[in-house]
């Protein structure tokens, strides 16, 4: 049995994907099937060391990217795009005929296109899965012709048809699942008597939010501890920028700051954070999973067709505050951390809110479909 899996270049697309495959070989071992032989075709293996531990072979294709803004740069780089598209469809097309899986699994995102558009040509069964409360190009092009569609929003549901869509939350990996509280601080070198702010910058890094969080930084660490995850493409820039703003600062050993935390880091993170700092993508649902307080800055909507969607539809739960980029100033995101730190009415409110939200099951119900089906094509 072959299951092949894709998705775009954002940890968002591929994590999930992790999600489900743990799930996948759990449930094969539970039913005593032979465990499936799993693919990850994408046009960059996003980590190739966690492919390695799961046991995923990487299968690149070529995938141009469609851009949002109209300006002239961007205009030539979707011209350019249009033909890696084609040509990539051509390869996957050849690639997924020779693997011939028993199902193919998609996460949305350019780089899944040419791999489910092989699948379609070659009639093979597909299943998607829609992180979002509205669903990006592809995966809306796909539910035309997927055998089975898992949305993480309510919201998501209407895009899609009723009698092959189910709501089943947005996948977690099963080593970040439970938060851990105990040792945290001491591995993470913080106190246990000052409040932490845990700062997520997003797969790529969200500049705004990096740069913002620099400029209150001083009189943040007057009253709280951070944690600030910056995202791989920011690391360097703003860990220069952070070692000029704290020179001889005896707060400074407050400040923790990551390019990327692994699952341990990260589930040590999430045991002892008072309140988040986020954008809206697909870590809303470790945080409602975890029932951590956050303020929530999406993307514009300019540059992200989704990310403003999925803050409010989270904010409605009562898990979070809303920050629109537009709006966005350093007094005002200082005022706001103050307001829900200094409350505990308020953070309490929010935990609930996260809990209600969080949906832990979401990868074994879509693990459970996907094997049924490939097991179904199988024979």
């Amino acid at each position: 049995m072959k299951i092949l899996f894709t998705g775009g270049g954002t940890g968002g697309h591929f994590y999930p994907i992790i999600a489900i495959a743990q799930a996948i070989k759990k449930e094969a071992a539970e039913k005593k099937v032979i465990e499936p032989r799993l693919y990850f075709m994408s046009d960059q293996p996003y980590n190739e060391r966690v492919l390695f531990e799961q046991n995923i072979k990487f299968i690149p294709v070529l995938a141009g990217k469609l851009r949002r803004d109209q300006s002239v740069s961007s205009r030539f780089l979707n011209f350019f795009d249009w033909f890696k598209t084609a040509w990539g469809s051509l390869q996957a097309l050849v690639k997924v005929f020779v693997l011939y899986p028993d199902v193919v699994v998609g996460k949305g995102g350019y780089a899944s296109f040419p791999p489910l558009l092989a699948a379609r040509l070659l009639r093979l069964p597909v299943v998607i899965h829609e992180s979002d409360s509205r669903p990006g190009r592809v995966n809306h092009w796909a539910g035309r012709f997927a055998a089975r569609i898992a949305v993480s929003y309510p919201e998501a549901l209407k895009y899609f048809p009723t009698e092959r869509t189910a709501l089943t939350g947005n996948p977690l990996r099963e080593d970040i699942l439970i938060a851990t509280p105990t040792g945290a601080h001491a591995y993470l070198q913080l106190s246990r008597d000052l409040p932490i702010i845990f700062v997520i910058g997003g797969s790529q890094g969200a500049n705004k939010i990096n740069q913002l969080i620099v400029d209150i930084l001083p009189q943040l660490l007057e009253r709280y501890q951070l944690i600030h995850q910056t995202g791989k493409n920011n690391f360097a820039e703003l860990k220069q920028r952070v070692n000029f703003v704290l020179k001889d600062n005896p707060l400074a050993n407050r400040y923790k700051i990551f390019d990327y935390l692994d699952s341990t880091a990260l589930r040590m993170t999430a045991g002892v954070t008072t309140l988040v700092i986020t954008r809206a993508g697909s870590a809303l649902f470790e945080l409602a999973n975890w029932g951590l307080p956050a303020i929530v800055i999406p993307i514009p909507e300019e540059v992200s067709h989704d990310q403003r969607t999925n803050a409010f539809t989270y904010a409605r739960s009562g898990a979070a505050v809303v920050i629109e980029e537009k709006n966005l100033t350093a007094s005002i995101l200082k005022s706001e951390i103050d307001r829900i730190i200094t409350d505990d009415k308020l953070r309490d409110e929010m935990i609930a809110g996260a809990k209600n939200f969080a949906r832990p099951k979401a990868a074994a119900t879509i693990a459970k479909e996907i094997l049924k089906i490939a097991l179904s094509h199988e024979e």
